[in-house]
């Protein structure tokens, strides 16, 4: 009995070894097909992306080709070569035509000279301008135009003689702007102190023509200009007149203004502007508006009112612009010298009256004005220097001194007249901006 026992309690211990090792084997199958299970599980996964990557990138492709349509193709290198060889032929050929001009002139210049006649004719040059108005058709403005063909006369006229011109100084204020204006950078272009030295180097013969400020559109008559013309026997041959806008130039921030410079006409052109936006800044009078840009370059919380040129010369920025209190503010600048011109057709004449000294003398003389149509443009009286006192006037009318009317009416103003000195006939300009 104890054998048998003993035989069946080791068959089921066999039979218990065989069902752990089949137990085993399914345990390792089923971590093998889990295994494979992850493996395929991150494969598809990893499909999925690549697929929704693919997906996107064909969604994102249409907006690159928009991007592509909206960049400009470059200029094909046989079309750039091309235009650039079409400059290089124009600026020859332009080169030829400033050239034969320049060389055209200088005999017509030479011409005059040797005739003892003026190398300056206002008139000419005038009705030049308004022919290249006409035809300019773009897109270079016509004072750019102007530019060219003035430098173009001013370089002639220095071929024949050397020209020197007395402004009212120093370089970059607006007579100097205005004498650029009229005779060209190319002139002897000399700066003096005083509106009394420009006559008084004219007169001399140091210079051929003065260029002086006489009349702005917001301040007035320049009393100094007209009083000289009662000193000296000096001729108005031509006039400039201007655009003039102030700025406000400086090295600081406005805030950091204390003191605002420039000469008193354009502190005068200025005074509403400068009241309300700068209260803080007191305001001191210099001899003129580039006085006043050297000053705001080199010292600390000061500020000038001169020109957009001034701010280039001195290296100042422009804190503001065109701060001048009337927007159509012109300066009238007088070309003085010894010439007499021809009529243009459209001048004017300016004249120095002295009536009697008693009750309805400037009214007769007035009247004759009336009485020959002849259109009075300006008139300014100006109190005698001397004992026997009185006044003088000076007198800006249309028309030229050869014209018949208005020699019938020189007549007449003389026989009522203690003095009458006709300061000369010249071209009437257009304002330049």
């Amino acid at each position: 009995m104890a054998k048998k026992r003993t035989k069946k309690s080791a068959a089921s211990s066999k039979k218990v070894v065989r069902k752990k090792k089949v137990v085993r084997k399914a345990v390792s199958k089923g971590k093998g097909t889990r295994s494979h299970a992850k493996k395929t599980a991150t494969s598809k996964t990893s499909k999925k992306k690549s697929a929704s990557k693919s997906t996107s990138a064909s969604r994102k492709s249409p907006a690159k080709k928009t991007v592509r349509k909206t960049v400009k193709k470059a200029v094909p290198r046989s079309r750039k070569a091309s235009r650039e060889s079409e400059i290089k032929q124009l600026d020859r050929s332009i080169l030829r035509l400033i050239n034969k001009r320049a060389n055209i002139t200088t005999k017509l210049l030479e011409a005059r000279k040797q005739a003892k006649a003026p190398l300056f004719e206002p008139q000419v040059e005038d009705a030049l301008w308004a022919e290249l108005g006409e035809a300019n058709r773009g897109p270079l403005p016509n004072h750019a135009v102007r530019g060219v063909f003035r430098e173009i006369l001013s370089a002639a006229r220095q071929n024949v003689k050397q020209i020197r011109i007395a402004y009212l100084g120093p370089s970059f204020s607006f007579t100097h702007l205005a004498a650029i204006e009229r005779f060209g950078e190319w002139s002897d272009l000399v700066p003096v102190s005083t509106i009394a030295a420009v006559f008084e180097e004219v007169n001399r013969g140091h210079a051929e023509y003065g260029l002086v400020p006489i009349e702005n559109s917001t301040d007035g008559r320049v009393v100094d200009t007209l009083h000289m013309f009662t000193r000296l026997p000096l001729r108005i041959c031509g006039e400039v007149l201007m655009s003039v806008h102030h700025n406000l130039l400086a090295r600081c921030p406005r805030g950091e203004v204390t003191e605002v410079y420039s000469k008193p006409q354009a502190l005068s052109q200025c005074r509403d502007w400068l009241s309300r936006n700068m209260p803080q800044a007191r305001h001191i009078e210099v001899t003129s508006t580039s006085t006043a840009a050297q000053l705001a370059r080199d010292k600390q919380g000061a500020a000038a009112v001169a020109s957009r040129q001034a701010a280039v010369e001195y290296d100042l920025q422009l804190i503001a612009e065109k701060i001048e209190d009337n927007a159509n503010n012109v300066t009238r600048f007088a070309v003085i010298g010894h010439d007499t011109n021809k009529s243009s057709g459209k001048d004017r004449t300016a004249l120095l009256l002295q009536v009697p000294h008693k009750p309805g003398a400037l009214s007769d003389a007035l009247a004759i004005f009336k009485k020959n149509k002849i259109n009075l443009t300006w008139i300014e009286s100006f109190p005698i220097r001397g004992p026997q006192g009185g006044y003088l006037f000076f007198l800006d009318f249309e028309g030229h001194e050869k014209e018949a009317r208005v020699a019938r009416t020189l007549q007449q103003l003389a026989v009522g007249a203690v003095a009458l000195n006709v300061l000369g006939s010249f071209p009437q300009s257009a304002p330049l901006d």
